[in-house]
């Protein structure tokens, strides 16, 4: 035998040895209890207690044969593996509460390998027969779930494992800052329509400042806009203008992650207030194959599809299929809600250390030109603005990209992410003037804007002495085009486009950052700096304006992870973002910057899937582009605006069927610096107080079995309906629903098949609110049934 054959031979004894040791070592100590056990074996009926009590598991994407160590830790039984077996393989990782059985199909995903459950309840890992070993194994049955867990790691409503606060794979309850998820299973079971109706239970975060408007995804993070610098996908910036906004199809997503506050240091320009990540749907673990067809109110029409499976044997190639085709109507004349949507996504992992996910859409959509209401001396009136003859707004967007991971050892793994983007818009819009409306006229504004963006990362693990570090250093590259066209003219007659609103803008943007993630005991501090460098020209009927920016951008963060689920934190953190677009006078927006103070408290109960977060916060802006409305034209002015406020956020998924999502914020928003007569007010729109709570309830082993009921409730306190706080908006609160039964309770033929139906604004409020001195309406009572069949 050669010298490194008996090498690989010691080594592998050793590991053997290693985790046999250590297995036993836990199957004899109860560390809840902190008494000893005898090592008598369990009887039949004590190992099917063991088996199905809740455990909770925290084992991060690493060596198969080191996860196994850990899960015969965490979970207290003797575990039986050959290391020859487990050499090579990686797991993803197990994170979450569920049963023995079920983080056993977790922990062995992907890897070939099965497992048998003792009577005495000794689990053994490798290569068997399940058929001849039929009567010792307990498997844990294959669920189908829609989400890939690839960047986000999700458990029913609960958030687990996610990159978006350190550009890693880290326990969210572990990043100090507040981090707000919507789930692929909260998404499934509210079922909605905008990117505004997914994040309507979210803290902090008001979707109803502008009524009904499904022409835009409005939304406003902790008091500030969101739409125009508060969207990400997959980890990148998606560049927005005036009315060319991209858009986000709900059908299409499995996540959408909210990073609470300024986060330049590692994402560049950003919302103050935060931003709000989509996560687009990737190829997931088993085969996926479902189709959808919906119909509601107001003519709506729907068919979805999404289909996930491997392309060769080896699983190595992976394709995921999204698509949706809508046509619709609303409650405006004239105005539509049509759409056709499909997202092709291709996975290439040849080996376990390199990955490839190349990411594209295609998205069009029409709907009306606006939903706004005449606004008189007394306030909004009956009388639509739109023209049925001139009511479109037609909206064109497509993406393609890709992310790249290779992983060269346990030091060192590196990722690129890019997309190029376009997004095209052709807007008719119809407004009224004159003292009583009378008077109807077309506006017409065409726009296009063509960005591209670029991540390069090094995520670099090392230790010095007690303190493990993570280093995330890279750099990014973020470049826009954006045009702008406008003219006006008479219903039914010719438009006139005007010169001297034409507006041409071109911005790069890079950024250099370096972020550190440490480790030592129960702390965790996370420490980053950025640079950016802005060159940016934009021409429009004052000439050629251009401007030369550099800012630096940093964030400290620190928290503590106690051993009963509790985990204090507090963070500082500044942010840097230029603007796309005119001010009315006609001059570039400058860069608006921000810097957030905050702390809170985080609790993960420790043997149930639940999680509690609460954190006060203070955030200071300068320069935020704001759209004022007041002169009865939608212009964007800059303000400056000071943040203070409370959020408390609870979510649930429990074994008894049972989940919920319970939200509370408080958000006192004031105007520093704007315009005559509004500083030291409160910037209108924004409610005080917010309280939402959603609860879902799926039937156990019962008559009932199969059934599922939901609701939902979503108050806005009272708040300012202009910036100078001479309109005051009254409290709103509106009631959502669902119910869906699995029709395969009925009969084996239709397993797979489930009926569904969701309502929203269930008692169809007819309420109204106020912002930037125009009102708006919000919207009526909806509902939608659905047949859906997974196969």
């Amino acid at each position: 035998m050669s010298e490194v054959q008996e090498m690989r031979k010691a080594k592998v004894l050793r590991r053997y040895v290693m985790m046999m040791t250590t297995a036993l070592a836990t199957s004899l100590i109860t560390i809840n209890s902190g008494f000893a056990q005898t090592a008598d074996h369990k009887s039949a009926d004590e190992t099917a207690q063991v088996q199905q009590q809740n455990l909770r598991f925290q084992i991060a994407p690493q060596s198969l044969a080191d996860s196994v160590l850990l899960f015969g830790q965490q979970a207290n039984v003797q575990i039986l593996a050959d290391g020859t077996t487990l050499e090579n393989l990686r797991t993803s990782g197990v994170h979450g509460v569920m049963s023995l059985e079920r983080g056993l199909t977790v922990l062995l995903d992907g890897t070939g390998l099965n497992y048998i459950v003792a009577d005495d309840g000794t689990v053994t890992i490798g290569q068997f027969d399940l058929e001849a070993n039929q009567e010792n194994s307990r498997l844990a049955p294959i669920v189908i779930e829609a989400e890939s867990d690839d960047t986000l790691v999700q458990d029913g409503y609960v958030p687990l494992v996610s990159q978006i606060g350190t550009k890693k794979d880290t326990p969210l309850i572990e990043v100090p800052q507040n981090i707000s998820v919507v789930t692929e299973r909260q998404l499934d079971d509210r079922a909605p329509k905008t990117l505004n109706e997914a994040l309507a239970y979210t803290p902090g975060i008001v979707t109803s400042a502008f009524g009904f408007d499904t022409r835009y995804d409005s939304f406003t993070i902790r008091g500030f806009d969101g739409v125009y610098n508060g969207v990400f996908r997959d980890g990148l910036r998606q560049f927005s203008g005036s009315s060319a906004v991209y858009r986000a199809e709900p059908y299409g997503v499995e996540g959408v992650e909210i990073l609470k506050g300024p986060s330049s240091t590692l994402y560049g320009a950003s919302s103050s207030g935060g931003f709000a990540n989509i996560v687009t749907k990737r190829p997931t673990k088993d085969r996926l194959r479902e189709v959808e067809f919906i119909l509601g109110n107001n003519e709506r029409f729907q068919g979805n599809f999404d289909f996930s499976d491997a392309i060769d044997e080896d699983e190595t190639l992976k394709y995921r299929l999204t698509g949706v085709l809508r046509d619709s109507e609303t409650d405006l004349p004239g105005y539509n809600d049509n759409r056709t949507y499909i997202a092709p996504v291709i996975e290439w992992k040849p080996t376990e250390d390199t990955k490839l996910t190349v990411l594209t859409e295609y998205m069009d959509s029409q709907t009306g030109g606006t939903a706004f209401f005449f606004n008189d001396a007394n306030g909004i009136t009956d009388l639509y603005s739109g023209h049925e003859d001139w009511n479109d707004f037609d909206h064109e967007q497509y993406r393609l990209g890709y992310e790249f991971e290779h992983r060269f050892n346990d030091t060192f793994t590196f990722r690129q992410n890019t997309r190029y983007a376009d997004v095209d818009i052709n807007l008719e819009y119809a407004f009224r003037q004159g003292a009583d409306g009378s008077i109807q006229n077309a506006g017409l504004a065409v726009e296009e804007q063509k960005t591209f963006v670029i991540d390069n990362h090094l995520i670099t693990s090392v230790e010095t002495g007690a303190v493990k570090h993570t280093v995330v250093s890279g750099f990014d590259y973020g470049t826009n085009e954006y045009d702008q066209r406008q003219g006006f003219g008479a219903i039914g007659g010719a438009i006139t486009m005007n010169p001297a609103l034409d507006v041409e803008q071109e911005q790069d943007q890079i950024g250099v950052y370096v972020h550190d993630s440490l480790a030592w005991e129960k702390w965790r501090l996370n420490a980053g700096v950025r640079y950016d460098f802005l060159d940016a020209e934009t021409k429009n009927n004052t000439g050629t304006i251009k401007q030369d920016e550099e800012e630096l951008s940093w964030q400290l963060g620190l928290s503590y992870v106690t051993d009963f689920g509790l985990v204090p934190f507090a963070n500082y953190s500044t942010s840097f973002t230029p603007n796309v677009g005119n001010l009315v006078n006609g001059t570039p927006a400058a860069p608006t910057v921000g810097e957030q103070m905050e702390a809170g408290l985080k609790y993960e109960f420790l043997n149930e899937n639940a999680v509690i977060q609460a954190s006060v916060f203070q955030i200071d802006q300068e320069d935020g582009v704001v759209f004022d409305s007041s002169s009865g034209i939608n212009v964007q002015v800059q303000q400056d605006m000071r943040s203070r406020g409370f959020e408390l956020e609870a979510v649930a998924t429990l074994m008894e069927g049972l989940s919920l999502n319970a939200a509370y914020a408080y958000t006192d928003v004031e105007i520093k610096a704007g315009p005559t007569g509004t500083i030291g007010k409160q910037v209108s729109g924004i409610p005080l107080h917010t309280v939402s709570t959603y609860v879902d309830y799926q039937f156990q082993n019962s008559t009932f079995r199969g059934l599922g009921i939901s609701g939902g409730v979503r108050y806005f306190g009272e708040s300012e309906g202009n910036d100078t706080n001479t309109i005051e908006n009254s409290e709103r609160y509106f009631f959502d629903a669902a119910l869906r039964y699995d029709l395969g309770e009925i009969s084996h033929k239709l397993e797979g098949a489930e009926f569904k139906i969701n309502a929203n604004n269930l008692f169809d409020k007819d309420g109204q609110i106020c912002a930037s001195g125009s009102c708006y309406k919000d919207e009526g009572r909806t509902v939608q049934a659905s047949l859906r069949y997974r196969f």
